[in-house]
């Protein structure tokens, strides 16, 4: 063995030739640094996803609350109901100045039948009132009256247009000084109204009734006297 062939196996590693053992040495080298590239970004991802979680132990996931569900109105306005109002009366006394006016509140119930759109049924009610006015030596006033009407109308899901007709009824009231003389009084009546349903039970309304109270003979007023008045008045219904 000559000298250079001694100085190329001095330089290798245990007995393996100095070219052979930098290419395995190198290729060692290589591998290692990918190890070591790949074990950092699998710790990395790890660690993020450690962390997304955490933040949605602490703060939580988002939630929404559910959507309302849609009231069915269909037919809401079918079967029997009762209700309050409270308004205001004015008008004026036949055969005299008088022109009683006043507020007027009371009860009211009745029954609808729906079909589709369209809407008839009727309706009783029964009203106090402090309607009165002074004229000459007299007083006037209709402490209480009432209806009963027919009703028709249409309705736009949970709204109702309507219109009503039917009798009416009270009591006219003449006072001079000491002395006092009351009536029964019948009538008609016509109007119409607004009625919203905020449940299927609930409902507010709006109305107006033309009210007339035919003459009676009053010896007071040694005179027949009959009412005409007007009555706007807003109520709540519950429906049964």
């Amino acid at each position: 063995m000559d000298i250079l062939a001694i100085r190329s196996y001095s330089c290798g590693y245990a007995g393996v030739p100095a070219d052979e053992y930098m290419t395995v040495t190198g290729n060692r080298n290589a591998w290692r640094v990918r190890m070591v590239k790949e074990l950092i970004g699998a710790t990395a991802a790890v660690a993020v996803t450690a962390t997304v979680a955490s933040a949605a132990d602490l703060y939580g996931s988002p939630r929404y609350a559910p959507a309302p569900l849609a009231v069915d109105y269909r037919g809401m306005w079918t079967g029997f109901y009762v209700g309050a109002n409270l308004g205001y009366q004015w008008g004026s006394l036949s055969n005299s100045g008088a022109k009683p006016s006043g507020f007027a509140g009371g009860l009211e119930g009745g029954y609808n039948w729906q079909n589709g759109q369209f809407l008839w049924g009727w309706e009783a009610d029964l009203q106090v009132s402090d309607s009165s006015d002074m004229f000459a030596n007299y007083k006037f006033s209709n402490p209480w009256f009432g209806t009963i009407r027919g009703r028709g109308g249409l309705a736009l899901d949970n709204i109702l247009f309507y219109g009503t007709l039917g009798l009416a009824y009270g009591r006219g009231h003449i006072d001079v000084g000491s002395l006092g003389e009351s009536n029964f009084h019948v009538g008609w009546t016509a109007g119409g109204g607004l009625e919203v349903g905020l449940t299927r039970n609930w409902s507010v309304k709006a109305e107006y009734l033309f009210i007339d109270l035919a003459s009676e003979s009053y010896g007071l007023t040694l005179t027949n006297n009959g009412l005409s008045s007007n009555l706007v008045r807003f109520g709540v219904n519950y429906r049964f």
